[in-house]
């Protein structure tokens, strides 16, 4: 399966500028894991961290679920991976599956958009208990591209390790 990418708009509202550079990043950590084995997703980066591709899609899973649905829309929900709360289980893919962490990052995705478009506005707010803090949904469309960013770096040299692939 091949990843279509699409560039944000040149000029456009914010929302809809916000919307397509989320998107554009949760393609572009998806193209990094393209045409690998699980055994390759999971290849760590160095002991003794547990990086790998496949448990930076499981974090970030974690993140959009995080976010979006139980800061946004106000659920009630473990995490996906821990019922103790803790993000960096997530981390561990030493025995995930591209299917387990996919579905649930997709998943985690289209609840995202549908949170996101239901919104009446990008200043909706709603709190954070790890912050302490009201948050916007602007904000937190933000935080997610940082998010996106920051680990997509990651993913670029993950994916080097494994077979040289750069760029994009």
């Amino acid at each position: 399966m091949t990843t279509e990418r699409i560039g944000p708009p040149l000029t456009a509202g914010e929302r809809e500028t916000l919307r397509a550079f989320l998107d554009y990043h949760r393609a572009t950590l998806a193209m990094k894991c393209e045409g690998l084995s699980d055994e390759e997703l999971r290849r760590r980066s160095m002991p003794p961290s547990t990086l790998s591709l496949l448990g930076l899609v499981r974090h970030m899973a974690e993140v959009e679920r995080t976010w979006f649905r139980k800061v946004i829309n106000g659920e009630d929900i473990p995490l996906v991976w821990s019922d103790e709360g803790d993000y960096q289980v997530a981390y561990d893919a030493s025995t995930a599956t591209r299917a387990e962490a996919f579905d649930a990052w997709r998943a985690e995705v289209e609840h995202s958009r549908r949170i996101e478009r239901e919104a009446e506005s990008l200043d909706v707010t709603a709190y954070n208990p790890r912050w302490d803090e009201n948050v916007s949904l602007r904000l937190v469309m933000l935080h997610l591209i940082h998010e996106y960013a920051r680990h997509n770096g990651h993913a670029d040299f993950l994916r080097e390790g494994i077979d040289g692939t750069v760029g994009a």
